[in-house]
């Protein structure tokens, strides 16, 4: 029995005659008539018994029809699930996270991404820049989320927004009376650094910029992460130089400042990244994703 088989049989039994099913499949009857006998015959049973008002089910055909309209529809389902997989709309997606950006960037295109196609199960995971890479070449996950990324020859990027740093600040310290603290002052309070591990990160970045403005920083701790930091400054420790998605994360005692004196290019990137080799229709329909988020969101960020 093959789903033709079913399909001219469904036809039969719906009009209750060869004429008018052969006209709705566009065939002639004797063809038809000799595909019913096969089946009959395949299964060892009538299916139809055949009157002079047409063709008129059997106890085995009622049985038989309610099961192929069953197993029509179930290959229907299939079929537009393979379609709506195909073209990105049903599937799962393994997403790599970590840092400030999942503090409000990342949030906002996850659900903007849920949005547009509800029927992809996302599926996140904690991950560093270092696991991230070695999770994608192993296929662990389809896209990962980070700062600072090293060309690599099998791992593609698409940048998301740059951001501006902000200063993260006790309230109590002296530089949180300052509206806009002046770059140059942070040469003088120790400073927290985050994300310790895998290099360049944005300790390289924050180092750079002090380093280019004429200082070296007072580096008190560097620490796994930006809520880490954060944390630290609530408790008085030091100040933190933070990208504006950390600016989200609300402690006890800390607030932000814009910074002056900085360089028109000192920005921090936030990418999703990505095996080059990955054509598949879910990631393109992510990515596709992510271009209009970034043009709708950040229009002023470059494309990648």
């Amino acid at each position: 029995m093959d789903l033709r088989h079913l399909r001219y049989f469904i036809a039969v039994a719906e009009e209750q005659n060869i004429g008018r099913a052969a006209a709705r499949l566009h065939i002639s009857q004797p063809p038809l008539t000799r595909q019913i006998q096969q089946l009959e015959e395949e299964l060892g049973v009538l299916l139809f018994t055949r009157t002079p008002r047409g063709m008129e089910l059997t106890g085995a055909g009622e049985m038989l029809l309610e099961e192929a309209r069953n197993i029509r529809a179930l290959v229907e389902q299939a079929t537009e699930r393979t379609q709506r997989a195909g073209q990105g709309k049903l599937g799962r997606l393994d997403i790599g996270i970590f840092g400030s950006a999942i503090l409000d960037t990342i949030p906002k295109l996850l659900t903007a991404f849920r949005t547009a196609y509800p029927e992809v199960r996302v599926v996140l995971h904690t991950m560093n820049k270092q696991e991230q890479i070695e999770a994608l070449r192993q296929r662990r996950i389809g896209v990962g989320f980070n700062r600072i990324i090293t060309p690599l020859a099998d791992i593609a990027s698409e940048l998301v927004t740059q951001e501006s740093l902000l200063l993260a600040v006790h309230e109590r310290h002296p530089l949180a009376r300052l509206a806009v603290v002046p770059f140059t002052a942070l040469a003088e309070h120790p400073l927290v650094l985050f994300p310790s591990g895998s290099r360049p990160s944005f300790v390289d970045r924050a180092i750079g910029l002090c380093q280019q403005a004429g200082f070296v920083p007072q580096v008190a701790q560097e620490v796994g992460d930006a809520v880490t930091a954060v944390a630290l400054v609530s408790s008085g420790f030091g100040v933190s130089l933070v990208s504006a998605s950390t600016a989200a994360l609300t402690l006890p005692g800390v607030v932000y400042r814009p910074l002056a004196g900085l360089p028109a290019d000192a920005r921090v990137d936030l990418s999703c990244i990505f095996r080059s080799d990955d054509h598949s229709p879910i990631l393109a329909a992510f990515l596709e994703v992510v271009r209009e988020f970034r043009s709708r969101h950040y229009p002023d960020s470059p494309a990648a």
